[in-house]
């Protein structure tokens, strides 16, 4: 490391993906006084698919993660756009078939926080994640930083750490974070889309090549799937997983409160099933797919506008807490992930904590602001709008509605404003070959010399 920073004491609110693979990174660069406090009182696997970009699974691989990811997850190799009645809009390969030098996985949300908490626990200690700890409050002066807790499933007991003093706080603490909230008393609820979100998962035969993408539809009534299973896929199946999207608040409504409900409650199919009944394709039966899938959760889609500052003194917000987006483009997961890598780099690089912090923030801030304002734009599902707004009844060949050049054009600017474009992603592969070796070695070489 270039600074002394190796020695600091790090507090991360959130176990979620952004805090344990930020804690994972730290530990890479020689950082090892970690605790995640996380509000919950287990960590089960639960969730639907998640998809990590290149440009996130290139961090992955830095941190010694790439064949845990092979085990669980899926290569995507294609992704494919097609408007409600099935007709082909454009696709792309992905991922190594796109010529990348890392893969881009599909992967359960689940399995995948179960394997990076397993490799926080390997690496960090079992006791370095304490469960059941709300975060409600910090203090922080020039020389450290204290957070206070109090237990989630009995605020009226102590927790069993009611505070822990830090050199940093690092808030992971999503969408509803804590300490955005008491950074920014007055932002309120997260803004609501007028978009409902129903996902699931189901096993069952493959469709298309079995590591396909399928986009189909438009801005306000959009279906998604796509298989997430390595072990299914071993067996002959695929775990697919999928998301159907209906607006159900008009574009123009100045309310944008999300509604009163549980995020992530499970909800009976009649919300939403019979507005894609026909949406039958020659590949995959949408109908089908829905009805075959024993549980559905339903989320608001929200995000929140971008502020101007995530670091105040030794705190700073990383992922959801930083930057909520709307899941468009497949992207929040791995914008989080490389939120992590930007920390631990401005934490070697410079010794002065809120001047490293304020680096950082400077780094992630402006491009995942812009990430946030292009999603809502639609990002890169734009050619789903493009389709429908000029053949709303369809057509027999896309090129008798769009050229083929406006279509790519839409999805090469996004890679490029969210990262992960293969020019700048296989340069970084090519560059970071063995790092995790080196790394291992240097800090072998430290920790024997103390």
């Amino acid at each position: 490391m270039t600074s002394s920073n190796s020695q600091i004491t790090v507090t991360i609110i959130g176990g979620g993906i952004g805090g344990l693979v930020l804690a994972l990174q730290l530990h890479s660069v020689g950082i090892r006084n970690i605790t995640i406090f996380e509000s919950s009182r287990t960590l089960a696997a639960i969730g639907s698919g998640i998809n990590l970009q290149p440009s996130a699974v290139l961090i992955l691989r830095n941190l010694g993660l790439l064949p845990a990811l092979e085990e669980i997850g899926i290569k995507t190799e294609e992704l494919k756009y097609y408007n409600r009645y099935g007709h082909f809009v454009i696709g792309e390969p992905r991922g190594e078939k796109a010529g990348y030098l890392v893969p881009q996985f599909s992967v359960h949300r689940g399995m995948l926080h179960a394997m990076l908490l397993g490799a926080v626990k390997e690496r960090l200690g079992e006791g370095c994640v304490v469960m059941d700890h709300l975060f409600t409050s910090y203090e922080q002066d020039e020389r450290s930083i204290t957070a206070r807790f109090t237990r989630k499933t009995d605020p009226a007991a102590p927790a069993d750490i009611p505070k822990r003093i830090s050199d940093v706080l690092i808030a992971c603490d999503g969408i509803n974070s804590t300490a955005r909230r008491l950074l920014y008393p007055n932002e309120g609820p997260p803004n609501f889309s007028g978009r409902l979100l129903w996902r699931g998962v189901s096993l069952r035969e493959p469709f298309l090549t079995g590591h396909s993408m399928v986009w189909a539809g438009h801005a306000d009534q959009k279906f998604i799937a796509y298989p997430v299973g390595r072990q299914a896929e071993k067996e002959g199946k695929s775990l697919v997983n999928w998301i159907a999207e209906l607006r159900v608040r008009g574009k123009d409504d100045p309310d944008l409160t999300p509604p009163v409900a549980d995020w992530g409650k499970t909800v009976s199919k009649d919300r939403f099933a019979s507005q894609f009944q026909s949406w039958t394709f020659g590949f995959l039966s949408i109908p089908e797919l829905v009805e075959e899938t024993e549980v559905v959760a339903e989320f608001p889609m929200c995000d929140r506008t971008p502020v101007n500052r995530w670091s105040f003194g030794r705190l700073t917000l990383l992922g959801d807490a930083a930057h909520p987006l709307y899941p468009i483009g497949s992207n929040g997961a791995s914008q989080a992930i490389l939120d992590s890598v930007a920390l631990s780099s401005a934490l070697q690089q410079e010794q002065r904590i809120p001047e490293a912090l304020t680096n950082y923030q400077n780094e992630r801030l402006p491009p995942t602001a812009k990430i946030c304002f292009a999603n809502r734009a639609n990002g890169p599902d734009h050619v789903l709008q493009l389709a429908h707004e000029r053949a709303p009844d369809g057509f027999e060949n896309i090129d008798d509605v769009i050229g083929s050049v406006e279509l790519e054009e839409v999805g090469k600017a996004y890679k490029l404003l969210a990262g992960f474009d293969m020019e700048s992603v296989n340069r970084k592969a090519k560059e970071t070959e063995g790092i995790r070796e080196s790394r291992s070695m240097e800090n072998g070489v430290q920790n024997h010399s103390r």
